[in-house]
């Protein structure tokens, strides 16, 4: 994007400085990323963050707005509203890819919405080793709030624990230790001094939950939330005593109706040239054309999975539950991070947190993904390099 700094980059890289950023990466914590850290970051002109900035402000004036909430309650599927809902969202993050107008600029185009955590410890951890071992540029920077990392370290300490002792606390998943993205869980609970859990560790006694914390049974006050309920159906064979919808006596850091409330389900409800059109597929009295410009998508699906990049009439005439997707009009990731082989297509997560004391969603970090495949994800870039979870550095 900013080719001298590609350049740069790419001149001084060397495969034995990757690998020693990845030892010593693995070694800050004691485990070694499950998924490919990309060989670069990416960095982004400061005319390309005034338009991804004006993008966000379109799709929070959105999902951030009063009334929000109750006009997406229908997301939320039978048999998995948790109680005690929250007035707002925690956590957001916003999916654009990077494309071209059609004047040849770079444009972001919104791809997804999650109100669900992200990797904020861990990224803050990639921007560190990063600049240990590679050319990070002066007036270039991951996060857009101006803090340290130590300030930054601090905001999430305060919005993930609220008043609570570390000790009443934990990070709650489906058999993390064989989570893809485990390394930040690993890394939130060494860095906020909680406790990893399973969900089936968890006991359910007179509207309480309790776990054994180093021998000692210890009441769980608040939950930081990793659980997705697709994991959770997947393993019917995990006994628990406690499945997330019970009315129990806890609060919850990002609580688990969020990850429906925004999601693809808010797509429709947007109008901003950054967002792609997209329809309910229940809702079209007669199907776009050419239907080749359009991607069908399950409402309930997670990292990608159902997603039809060609779909066609008899596809659509053969939904069971036509209001489980939506089509959205397909958005052209353009190659414009060159590698040391063929450029990679860029998607940029911009990752917000909300904590009770401000009024507005706090922009605070972002994750990159690279991909030289048809899609973002890791079964469209096997064998690749230059692929893979990064982040991008700003111009400010």
């Amino acid at each position: 994007m900013i080719p001298a700094l590609r350049r740069q980059y790419n001149d001084a890289f060397t495969n034995e400085a990757y690998r020693a950023m990845m030892d010593w990466l693995g070694g800050q914590y004691g485990l070694t990323p499950k998924f490919h850290v990309a060989e670069t970051p990416v960095f982004f002109p400061r005319a390309f963050r005034e338009r991804v900035l004006a993008a966000c402000d379109d799709v929070l004036s959105v999902i951030a707005a009063p009334g929000y909430a109750e006009r997406a309650a229908a997301a939320i599927p039978e048999g998995e509203n948790v109680p005690n809902q929250s007035d707002r969202p925690l956590f957001m993050q916003l999916d654009f890819g990077v494309c071209r107008d059609e004047d040849g600029s770079l444009t972001p185009q919104l791809v997804e919405v999650q109100g669900f955590p992200s990797l904020y410890h861990f990224q803050s951890l990639l921007d560190r080793s990063f600049r240990q071992f590679f050319p990070v540029p002066k007036g270039f920077s991951a996060r857009f709030d101006g803090s340290t990392p130590e300030e930054y370290l601090e905001l999430l300490r305060r919005t993930i624990l609220g008043d609570q002792a570390p000790e009443h606390v934990v990070i709650l998943e489906v058999d993390p230790k064989v989570q893809t993205t485990r390394i930040d869980l690993v890394v939130a609970a060494a860095e906020l001094g909680i406790a990893e859990l399973c969900i089936s560790e968890l006991e359910l006694t007179d509207g309480k939950l309790y776990y054994d914390n180093k021998g000692a049974r210890t009441q769980v006050r608040r939950i930081y939330n990793r659980v997705i309920f697709d994991d959770l159906k997947a393993h019917p064979e995990l006994r628990r005593q406690f499945n997330m919808i019970e009315r129990v006596d806890v609060e919850w850091a990002g609580h688990p109706n969020w990850f429906f409330l925004i999601s693809k389900y808010s797509l429709p409800f947007m109008d901003s040239p950054y967002v792609p059109e997209t329809h309910f597929v229940s809702e079209l009295d007669q199907y776009p054309e050419p239907l080749t410009d359009y991607v069908l998508k399950p409402l309930y699906s997670f990292a990608g999975m159902g997603v039809n990049l060609h779909p066609t009439v008899a596809d659509l005439e053969a939904l069971d539950t036509p209001e489980h997707y939506i089509l959205q009009k397909k958005v052209t990731y353009v190659p414009i991070v060159e590698t040391l082989d063929e450029p990679a297509r860029v998607e940029l997560r911009m990752m917000y947190l909300w904590p009770p004391d401000a009024d507005r969603p706090v922009l605070v970090n972002n994750l990159v993904r690279l991909s030289k495949g048809e899609m973002i994800g890791v079964r469209y870039n096997a064998g690749k390099t230059w692929v893979g979870g990064t982040l991008g550095y700003f111009e400010e």
